[in-house]
């Protein structure tokens, strides 16, 4: 029998195919046609979705399941584990033909620790052919290097204060601290997949969310980050957890450890 890790992994991987084929069955899709858009966005979304629920019926009948575009199961409150999963993150950018969108899939297990309960997560990149995974081995952390600046990652709609007016405090305390005096630069990316990527590829340095989102954004991303070693957590230092009702995640932070001081707490 499959792992819990192997079985999430499979399944990414399929539901990423399917979504990448339904792209490319739908041809070219108009900038200003959004009501195609949204029909290949809505069709993807569901497809994935019923896949990768029907696999976890099959496979592992007895967890619940909270997905994107599902019905949130009574059941799951006093469930033991719970597949947190969303089928098509970064629509937007997936309706646009672009690359940063990703299938994610974790699992939750209750636990009597502290921690965030997360003993799975797979983020699949379909367009870009990369699966991050927590079965993956151990690897060195990119590092921070003072001959350049600081990138931080952010969503494309709602980039969080700290890309605003908070930009240049940041870049002064970096200074002060002696870790750069290149500044901070902000790169635009979609899915929340996609930003751990580009940390784990060295692209990026740190990535922060302060508007809110929904468990399933973050979760498998979470996962993968923490299971490389970067640092996670609030915005106020606390510990990221999950399978709460109703499934909100006020805020986050994921960053190479050397800017965990400036960033978390």
């Amino acid at each position: 029998m499959e792992s819990d890790v192997e079985l999430a992994t499979r399944v990414a991987k399929l539901a990423g195919q399917l979504v990448l084929e339904l792209r490319e069955s739908f041809g070219v899709v108009e900038p200003d046609d959004k009501a195609r858009r949204k029909q290949l966005k809505d069709d993807a979304d569901r497809a994935a979705h019923d896949l990768i629920v029907g696999e976890l019926a099959q496979h592992r009948p007895s967890d619940a399941v909270l997905s994107e575009e599902g019905i949130d199961q009574a059941q799951r409150a006093d469930a033991d584990r719970v597949w947190i999963v969303d089928p098509l993150d970064g629509t937007a950018e997936y309706g646009k033909g672009l690359a940063d969108f990703a299938i994610h899939i974790a699992l939750w297990e209750r636990s009597e620790t502290d921690d965030s309960g997360l003993a799975v997560g797979v983020v699949d990149l379909p367009a870009a052919g990369i699966t991050r995974t927590t079965a993956d081995l151990p690897v060195e952390l990119p590092t921070l290097d003072g001959d350049r600046t600081v990138r931080l990652v952010v969503s494309r709609s709602r980039p969080p204060a700290l890309a605003g007016a908070g930009l240049e405090r940041f870049a002064a305390q970096l200074a002060d601290a002696g870790v750069t005096e290149h500044g901070v630069e902000v790169v635009n990316v979609g899915s929340a997949g996609a930003k751990v990527a580009e940390l784990l590829a060295g692209r990026a340095d740190a990535y922060v969310h302060d508007s809110g989102f929904y468990e399933w954004d973050v979760a498998a991303p979470l996962a993968v980050a923490q299971h490389y070693g970067l640092a996670t957590g609030h915005l106020d230092g606390s510990v990221v957890t999950f399978n709460h009702r109703p499934p909100w995640v006020a805020d986050l932070v994921v960053c190479l450890p050397g800017l965990a001081p400036f960033l978390i707490g």
